[in-house]
């Protein structure tokens, strides 16, 4: 039997009304396809996500920028076509964290974002200048992790996510304390909605028109990507060189970040 792409439900809540065709992958394998793929790839892409929520001692919802990977502690092996949850971790105190302990089932309802900005579009009119950028939006319920192999998943998936590896790499066991102190909130997706602009600039007719502004306005795109330094090593570091598991994660994403801004200019426009 063959595999089947799932795709997030088109619901009121995920769907895009200001220029909804960027709501949409245009691929040749998937022309109007949003596939769950690209939202998850997305985010575990995230090196920071912001997750917001209703909390009983504050009179507006609660909105931290935090560490979060998606995936699977009932099928590890699960990859990002599969249904995934968002893993996130923080002090066993915290405002979200207390409020995922004692929310009922199916958990207190949240909202996750991330974003990557890819380039500056500089139009002739202020109007039509934008960004090139990717935006994923995620709904869904958050409870406490309470499970002791669940927690210690979480917590390699949201190592790893920083640097592939790192957990191995680091002092093995985690102390009791650590791990005392440390809660985790699984999120399980209801819903998700994608938005991205790419491609060069856009203008209006009339503009297009007008000798004057093409001849004195530099118009174009901005490429923008991340990119990732040489590692300092701390005060008290021993190893005498950065080991290339580090290394190779840097400068592999740093190159891939560049790739992507530049290529992705010359997308058709969206």
């Amino acid at each position: 039997m063959g595999r089947h792409t799932l795709e997030y439900p088109k619901e009121a809540i995920n769907k895009v009304k200001r220029h909804g065709e960027r709501g949409k992958l245009h691929t040749p394998q998937a022309p109007h396809a949003l596939y769950i793929s690209h939202i998850h790839g997305l985010v575990n892409a995230s090196h920071l996500i912001h997750l917001s929520m209703n909390v009983p001692d504050s009179p507006f919802p609660v909105t931290l920028p935090m560490i979060g990977q998606m995936g699977s502690f009932e099928r590890p092996s699960a990859d990002l076509g599969d249904p995934l949850d968002l893993y996130v971790h923080g002090w066993v105190t915290g405002r979200m964290f207390n409020a995922g302990r004692d929310a009922a089932d199916p958990g207190v309802p949240v909202c996750v974002s991330v974003s990557h900005l890819d380039g500056l579009v500089l139009s002739l009119s202020a109007f039509n200048s934008s960004y090139n950028y990717r935006s994923v939006v995620l709904f869904g319920h958050a409870s406490l992790v309470t499970d002791p192999e669940e927690k210690l998943y979480a917590l390699k998936l949201i190592t790893d996510s920083v640097v592939p590896g790192r957990w191995d790499n680091s002092r093995q066991p985690p102390t009791s304390a650590e791990l005392q102190s440390t809660s985790v909130l699984r999120v399980k997706i209801a819903s998700g909605s994608f938005k991205a602009r790419d491609g060069e600039t856009g203008e209006d007719r009339h503009d297009m028109e007008n000798e004057q502004a093409l001849d004195s306005i530099w118009t174009g795109v901005v490429p923008v990507h991340q990119v990732f330094g040489e590692g300092v090593p701390s005060s008290y570091n021993r190893v005498k060189a950065t080991p290339e598991y580090i290394t190779d994660y840097t400068k592999g994403l740093s190159k891939d970040n560049e790739e992507y801004a530049v290529n992705a200019i010359k997308a058709a426009k969206k």
